[in-house]
């Protein structure tokens, strides 16, 4: 990617108390070079920003370009946040996957919600996964040089014929020599399989699970972890698709396949690798496994484990809460169904305290067509269909991530303002067990969230 395409990185927060606001930083100016290197992301800046002497180059916000020098510590942070980590643009998607949940959107939303990232970057800072299939030989050249390590690959299927099928790419079909070249450089990758029923179920999960655990092997494995996620269908998705939604015949059966493959792999190599997202035992209707099942947690945030880890920080957090509390207040925890019947023990707790009622308003996504809804997936329009005209009590305690980070909108572009407008009823963006547990103690029937509060 040529250097014109590089745009100086926008600043939007120095921290107090940095490098950078010691100089004079400030929201609004941009960062042009580092040593006379254009950064093209985060990671070009952190790498960059480890020397002891840096020169930069700052346009600030009327437009005037300053040259600074500075003497650090080497490593020591300047203290800079930026608009985006990309400064050279997002390397976008080039697959046409059926079962891709931005073409299972209606139309008109915001532009972000159709943006199809498939961003090696963005997989190593966040672990956002990618599918390898757009990258040049400079980008392989990089990952190899600046050790991006590890990275999150959608590999769905390692037989070619079958993955080509589902990503649409005949540059699919190259999945397993593309992990190889990982393992030959000591890199790692986390995987994920999103099983749709009919494509790559069956005998060819089998095949690809049985691949990648072969790559699960030395003191740096190629294939650090291995999510089995089940595939997810929303009445917006194309005509003729070929998808079929998992039953609960069908995930019964994928569970009991990987759990025979996990008991293997625990005799053989005395440690597993493969994971079944919780979704799965919901959809079945089953127990999920004990929080030890899960180890290290390797996959939480493809949903393996999340439920049980939510459980036990609830379990200890809760050992903070008072007897009663004072004036009386009551609640509506809004949650998606998937969670009802895990989710009894929290609410079982919380209404042990004297004076605060929570009822728990869980139900499925009618907006997306789902039977079976992930708290996440729940919109402005779903609230509005399932809450209006019931008492709600003193407000609603809304999962923010519910909402668009940083912001207050849901995924069908409803604001809280708006909901809690035609709801009547004030509502609590809580974020995780400590937003929920300050939310009933400290809220009561009393003040909103601010909007520092809502985008934390």
């Amino acid at each position: 990617m040529s250097e014109i395409s590089i745009r100086p990185a926008l600043i939007t927060r120095v921290l107090p108390d940095s490098i950078a606001a010691e100089i004079g930083f400030e929201v609004g100016d941009r960062l042009v070079s580092i040593n006379g290197t254009k950064p093209r992301d985060l990671i070009d800046y952190k790498f960059l920003c480890a020397d002891e002497l840096l020169e930069l180059e700052v346009l600030d916000a009327k437009g005037k370009t300053h040259q600074l020098e500075i003497e650090k510590d080497y490593d020591e942070d300047l203290g800079l946040e930026f608009e985006t980590a990309l400064f050279d643009g997002l390397i976008q998607c080039n697959n046409r996957c059926p079962f891709c949940f931005i073409d299972q959107q209606p139309p008109g939303k915001r532009e972000s919600l159709y943006l199809k990232d498939d961003d090696y970057r963005l997989s190593f800072l966040y672990g956002s996964y990618l599918t390898l299939t757009n990258l040049t030989q400079k980008e392989w050249n990089r990952i190899e040089q600046m050790r991006l390590s590890p990275l999150y690959v959608s590999v769905h299927a390692t037989e070619p014929e079958i993955r080509i099928r589902l990503l649409k790419n005949q540059r699919a079909g190259q999945i397993l020599e593309q992990l190889k070249w990982f393992q030959k450089r000591r890199l790692q990758i986390h995987a994920q399989v999103v099983v749709c029923p009919g494509i790559n179920d069956g005998i060819h999960l089998e095949t690809t699970l049985r691949d990648l655990t072969k790559l699960h092997k030395g003191e740096v494995p190629a294939v650090a972890s291995i999510a089995v996620v089940p595939v997810g269908l929303t009445r917006f998705r194309p005509q003729e698709d070929e998808l079929i939604p998992v039953t609960p015949e069908k995930a019964k059966e994928v569970i009991s396949q990987v759990q025979k493959l996990q008991a293997e792999l625990g005799k053989k190599k005395g440690r597993n690798c493969v994971w079944l997202a919780d979704e799965w035992f919901l959809i079945a209707g089953e127990e999920l496994p004990p929080e030890s099942h899960y180890e290290d947690y390797p996959q939480i945030d493809n949903g393996v484990g999340s439920i049980r880890l939510f459980l036990r920080k609830f379990e200890e957090a809760a050992q903070s809460l008072p007897a009663k509390v004072s004036p009386e207040r009551k609640f509506t925890w809004v949650v998606g169904n998937a969670v009802e019947k895990a989710f009894q023990p929290i609410l079982e707790r919380l209404n042990k305290v004297e004076g605060l009622s929570v009822k728990m308003a869980a139900f499925p996504s009618q907006y997306w067509g789902q039977k079976i809804t992930v708290t996440g997936l729940l919109t402005g329009e779903d609230l509005l269909l399932n809450l209006q005209g019931k008492d709600l009590g003193d407000g609603i305690l809304l999962p923010s991530l519910m909402l668009k980070h940083g912001d207050t909108r849901f995924l069908d572009d409803r604001t809280v303002d708006e909901v809690a407008d035609k709801l009547g009823v004030k509502i609590f963006p809580v974020n995780g067990i400590e937003g929920l547990i300050e939310s009933c103690l400290r809220y009561g029937a009393g003040r909103m969230p601010t909007p520092q509060e809502y985008k934390k």
